[in-house]
């Protein structure tokens, strides 16, 4: 595959554009390890973070647990990897390497560890080999990056967890991971080839395939080094427990529990009988070395794919039709009960996915197929049409053949945990004994001895995920702030564990084993396989470095292994993220926040999942799309957060230029997070509220009062202009902004027109009279259209009065909207407009007007904040008035009364990041469409400028950096012109480094269509 020290030939190893100037600087290191910081900080080239803040953003991951690690660096190579190790044994610490974090079950936190973040930076694909379906990858790389790279050669990594848009490669080789597709793929293991690690002696092993007694493996034991001894070791550990290991490993799809001591020797394609001690490294969870580079199998794409769902009256009988649909030429196999089928028909965001399924339904089988398996799907499935409801236990079947129709059944099953989370109150379905295998024949039986299980502590559970491969997420709903409710957490995993052996199965078919089931691995493997793995823990680690206490834990520090305490002892009920006596505060609010059951409580909603992570589709989070910096994460901002109102931080740090800077300045304010976050934590709302606390405790800035009522400032610039146009340009005028209001002096100020969009109409008047109108309109003029751009409020009015619309302009009590003062978070200011707008516009509601919008973010604010803000149950009538001008259009299909004559032209369209949050962009796409334009929609993220953001002088280069991002898929677009209804998206676009001329606003195309 390549020389060792090939240089990365294929993708390079750091994203797009160099991290480093949006790099966290440091806070001041923890006093424990000041030595430590300092000789990592001298010994390597990567970053060094030993700061409160850097352990709490590295305490946690996606499971239940919690621990401060010691802190992190980010190697850049294989040299900073041994470096960091070395120095970190030399300070006696234990070592802890890490992907995204978004293990469940607590494998990538441990308590005064170095963290090594290899996500950062060693994230390349080195080589691929088409003729040999091999790649050779940096552990850092994000599955889902790597599939795109492997695109044009047909190939993908074959394991695909759900995490796959944020988790590494290197994490799921770490953990063994798998997904939906194992039935037909299988597991990490079975395509990890090879394998680089830095071992804690400073040494590099490199795992392959070596044949026994050859030449290449006498060679390798002959030497006096902790390679041979690993060797040794090993071999005779496998050759001494064959009859224990052909026992106690079960026969399953999935089994991700302990060493793979079944799997490290075997015979090879060409009859030879072979050691690989790659197989080893697979879920051994950083305990064995910190892997630098690995060589993985790769399998060809199927073209096309088709998905059944059974539906069953009965849980049971669907356990039961499992093994049945295995005996089909099927990909998948996955369950959803009417638990996870209530919760998505309640919820705003899955309610379309659910509106399929029939009444009666207690659960569904999903069943894929695909083109490699199958020549013709409507045969496969009448073939299991007629197994599973005509002779089964089935009473329906929905059939899915388009990619749109089988993405919204995906959606379906894969909004189960989401929905899950989402629960209000401190009980939870929390992760723990969620993904335990049994064989699929025995899985009904199972589910009945786990309700008795439930049953008898008092709990229930909802059952979802990959039947097929005998492995249910089933989650217990327990209160772990209570004693009793950890107590019993523990009860239940012991009797689970119990009733997993029963049934020939792994205590982990896809999650690891971690924090939450290490304690139980003794029950599974017995006394022999336990001494075993220890001896095998101790042969690459002989002081118990790497992630001790993980997979394999010793009982007193008497107990084989080093002379020390690391690694002794494991318990579940320890390390908790809450635990019983979890306190946070419940601060009286500005903003309403029952409906998320509260402040800190939508704090609390993170999970750590790290879907904020995902940098290629959605929109959050994305500051840390340009930056790659943890803090830069909803997940980042809600663990600090949390920490400052839990007690971890000292309550004054919430209102420090630190915690300011850091956490809150660097949220644009997107809301991507509300929708994109599986649990829905609406960082942007929590941002705005802890602002506004900051503001009554420490004052306001000037600029934050003159962006928060930029409104009043245009206002005053339309009025003079085209002098105060003038003054903009005159030389020094961008040097006086930015050292008196520290505005980015690279950036053009908006232009003001001295015709507003209100004296326009006033003037102009409608031209629809109200009693001959089909509807009627009020449209709303935002600060931006009203005294920068008319234009989009004048094609507005004119393409509504093509539908036979009644329009006027909303004039004399109506104030702007309060976004720009809300933002800011100042949310008196942002109340008072919100009350006067209310005041004024909602006697024109209830005689059944709509209120339009050019602009999105004022329609969202309408919309959604709106109601946050005032306490006045009329505003729920206001917001569901609201309707940005495209949306309007859509919703009520106004389109079809206008006759359009569009250009063949091909648009590329941007929207706006707080319709997306609200579901909503997709509106201005579809009108484009009806007018007859083809439309490139964008999954793009935000444009960067976000309203003041990107003119703060501060964060002018991160918002560049983010407007890059997006102008690389305007580029990459078949679109020949952009379109995007945000006025900052198109001050972005139009900057001369992107686009160069600024973009038209979906409605001045569609005013251009008119025919």
């Amino acid at each position: 595959m390549g020389a060792e020290n090939q240089e990365p030939m294929v993708r390079p190893a750091d994203p797009p554009g160099d991290p480093s100037p949006f790099e966290r600087q440091s806070g001041e290191t923890v006093s424990e390890y000041v030595d430590l910081a300092s000789d990592l900080d001298e010994s390597v080239s990567g970053a060094v973070r030993f700061d409160e803040y850097a352990q709490i953003l590295y305490a946690t991951d996606g499971s239940i647990y919690q621990a401060r690690p010691a802190g992190v660096v980010y190697p850049k190579d294989i040299d900073d990897v041994r470096a960091a190790v070395e120095v970190a044994v030399d300070h006696e610490t234990p070592i802890l390497p890490r992907g995204a974090g978004s293990s469940l079950a607590g494998q990538t936190v441990g308590p005064g560890c170095v963290v090594l973040d290899m996500s950062r930076h060693m994230d390349g694909l080195l080589e691929v080999d088409a003729e040999t379906q091999q790649a050779r990858i940096q552990p850092g790389i994000v599955q889902d990056d790597l599939e795109d790279e492997l695109t044009d050669v047909g190939l993908k990594f074959a394991p695909d967890p759900a995490s796959s848009n944020r988790s590494t490669v290197g994490g799921g080789i770490g953990n063994n991971s798998t997904g939906a597709h194992s039935v037909r793929y299988g597991i990490t293991d079975a395509y990890t080839e090879e394998v680089k690690a830095i071992l804690p002696d400073g040494s590099l092993l490199h795992a392959r395939e070596i044949v026994l007694d050859s030449e290449e493996y006498d060679e390798i034991v002959s030497k006096d080094d902790r390679e041979a001894e690993i060797y040794e070791t090993v071999r005779g550990l496998v050759e001494d427990n064959e009859a224990e290991i052909e026992a106690r490993y079960p026969e399953l799809k999935r089994r991700v529990s302990g060493y793979n001591l079944d799997r490290v020797v075997y015979e090879n394609d060409g009859g030879e009988e072979v050691i690989n001690l790659s197989k080893l490294y697979v879920g051994s969870e950083g305990t064995l070395g910190v892997i630098v580079e690995a060589t993985v199998g790769l399998v060809t794409v199927p073209e096309e794919t088709a998905l059944a769902l059974y539906f069953f009256e009965d849980l049971v009988d669907a356990m039961k039709a499992v093994p049945e649909a295995l005996e089909f030429d099927v990909s998948a196999v996955e369950l959803m009960d009417d638990e996870v089928f209530r919760l998505a028909a309640e919820s705003d965001g899955y309610s379309e996915y659910a509106e399929p399924i029939p009444e009666g339904t207690a659960a569904a089988l999903m069943l894929e197929y695909d083109s490699e398996l199958h020549d013709d799907f409507e045969a496969a499935i009448e073939a299991t049409n007629a197994h599973f409801v005509e002779e089964g236990d089935a009473f329906d079947v929905l059939e899915a053949y388009t990619d749109g129709d089988q993405k919204d059944i995906w959606s379906l099953r894969k909004a189960a945990i989401p929905l899950l989370m989402g629960l209000q109150g401190d009980p939870k379905p929390y992760p723990f004994i969620e993904d335990a295998t049994v064989p699929p024949e025995e899985l009904a039986e199972y589910v009945v001895g786990f309700e008795e299980v439930l049953e008898d502590h008092d709990t229930s559970a909802a059952y979802f995920a990959h039947a097929g491969s005998g492995t249910l997420h089933i989650r217990p709903i327990l209160n772990l702030k209570d004693e009793e409710g950890i107590e019993k957490m523990h009860s239940i995993t012991d009797d689970v564990t119990d009733l997993v052996l029963k049934h020939h199965g792994a205590f982990s078919g896809e999650h690891g084993d971690g924090m939450a089931r290490t304690e139980f691995n003794p029950k599974m493997y017995g006394e022999d396989l336990w001494n075993a793995f220890k001896q095998v823990k101790t042969a690459f680690d002989p002081e118990w470095f790497m992630h001790p206490g993980n997979v394999v834990y010793r009982d007193s520090s008497e107990d084989f292994g080093p002379d020390n305490h690391r690694g002794v002892g494991a318990d579940m009920r320890e390390n908790l993220r809450y635990g019983s006596s979890y306190q946070s505060l419940e601060p009286q609010t500005k903003l309403d926040f029952s409906d998320e059951g509260g402040f800190s409580h939508l704090v609390e909603l993170c999970n750590g999942c790290g879907t904020c992570r995902q940098t290629d589709e959605n929109t959050m989070c994305p500051t840390f799309r340009a930056s790659r910096e943890e803090v830069q994460t909803t997940r980042g901002r809600a663990n600090t957060l949390r920490a400052a109102i839990s007690g971890e931080l000292p309550e004054e740090e919430i209102y420090s230029d630190r915690f300011q800077k850091e956490v809150l300045d660097l949220c644009v304010g997107c809301k991507g997070c509300k929708s994109d976050c599986p649990t829905g934590v609406d960082f942007a709302k929590l941002k705005a509220e802890v602002k506004y606390k900051y503001h009554e405790e420490e004052g306001t800035s000037l600029r934050s009062k003159l962006f928060g009522n930029v409104d009043r400032v245009n206002s005053i610039g339309s009025a003079l202009a085209p002098v105060s146009n003038w003054a903009q340009s005159l030389p020094g005028s961008d040097l006086i902004a930015e050292k008196v209001l520290g505005i980015a002096p690279e950036r053009d100020l908006p232009k003001f027109s001295n015709e507003t969009l209100v004296d326009w109409f006033e003037s102009r008047g409608p031209k629809v009279a109200e009693a001959d109108a089909e509807d009627t309109v009020l449209l709303f003029p935002d600060t931006y259209t009203n005294y920068n751009y008319p234009e989009p409020g004048k094609a507005a009015v004119e393409l509504l009065e093509a539908a036979n619309v009644h329009v006027r302009v909303a004039v004399g009590e109506v104030a702007a909207s309060g976004r720009a003062a809300f933002s800011m978070g100042l949310l008196d200011e942002a109340e008072r407009r919100a009350q006067t707008n209310l005041d004024a516009l909602l006697p024109y509601v209830e005689d059944g007007w709509s209120v339009l919008f050019v602009e999105p973010s004022d329609a969202v604010m309408f919309q959604d904040e709106y109601v946050d803000l005032l306490d006045d149950d009329r505003v729920q009538d206001l917001a569901v008035a609201a309707y940005g001008v495209c949306e309007y259009l859509n919703t009520y299909r106004v389109t079809d009364d206008i006759e359009f004559d569009a250009s063949d032209e091909y648009l590329t369209y941007h929207g706006h990041c707080n319709q997306k949050a609200l579901n909503r962009d997709h509106h201005a796409a579809a009108a484009l469409s009806a007018a007859g334009y083809e439309v490139d929609a964008l999954d793009s993220s935000c444009c960067g400028m976000a309203g003041s953001f990107g003119y703060e002088a501060e964060h002018y280069e991160l918002s560049k950096a983010i407007g890059e991002i997006l102008h690389e898929k305007v580029e990459e677009s078949p679109g020949s012109e952009i379109v995007a209804p945000g006025a900052s998206c198109r001050s972005q676009l139009g900057d001369d480094d992107f686009v160069g001329e600024r973009p038209a606003h979906p409605v001045e195309k569609l005013r251009e269509a008119l025919a």
